[in-house]
């Protein structure tokens, strides 16, 4: 089971970064980093300049502006076109995966597609750090709510690497809908564990204890 840091809105606060470096298990400074932008491309309001901003580190969701030894760009689309080989290889001697926001089912779709998906059990020092879509791909359904970009299978489930799900954005302005009240509705026919989480709130997944990172506002229904 890889090392999971299933973020709001990236690395958005001291306590946040605190258990980043923890599961790294060494400075940022020191360790290598992939970007997958994909997640930026699917949805009904996507926007090229997304995925740019996600890259170049100029959005306002940290994540490859950290300070990483080195960033490079993953684009899952593009794998099913690469020799795999040569991609598992890049992959495997990355030391974290930042995985970008936009649409969850969209991202889903390409980490089957490319054979990323099925990678990610023997990874088992490699941390995962997902932002928004990035963090709700890795449950194990995401709500009618959220889904945007339509899988050819239909229906609103991802990965299942985590039981739980995730409410993101709670009471974010730019998410006016994402209340709490919301996410209890949303909770009650999501089945299983659920959490509503702010943008100064991440969930730390490791060894299979999960703990709650926030500098912010959450609830697990």
């Amino acid at each position: 089971m890889m090392k999971l840091l299933l973020t709001d809105s990236g690395i958005k606060n001291a306590s946040i970064q605190d258990a980043l470096v923890d599961l790294l298990g060494k400075p940022i400074a020191e360790s290598s980093a992939l970007c997958i932008p994909t997640a930026g491309y699917g949805g009904p309001g996507a926007d090229p300049g997304g995925p740019w901003r996600f890259i170049s580190g100029r959005s306002p969701s940290p994540m490859t502006e950290l300070g990483w030894k080195s960033v490079g760009v993953l684009e899952l689309a593009a794998l099913p076109s690469i020799e795999e080989a040569l991609w598992v290889s890049w992959v495997r001697e990355a030391d974290v995966l930042l995985v970008n926001g936009g649409d969850t089912l969209y991202l889903c779709h390409w980490m089957r597609e490319s054979g990323l998906a099925d990678l990610l059990p023997s990874l088992p020092d490699t941390v995962y750090v997902g932002l928004s879509a990035g963090s709700c791909v890795m449950t194990p359904r995401i709500g009618e709510e959220f889904v945007g970009w339509k899988p050819p299978t239909g229906g609103d489930s991802a990965l299942g690497v985590v039981d739980f799900s995730i409410f993101p954005h709670l009471d974010h302005p730019a998410c006016p809908e994402n209340t709490m009240a919301a996410a209890e509705r949303w909770a009650a026919q999501i089945g299983g564990p659920a959490y509503a989480i702010d943008e100064q709130t991440a969930i730390k997944v490791a060894d299979g204890a999960v703990e709650v990172v926030s500098e912010g506002r959450w609830k697990l229904f």
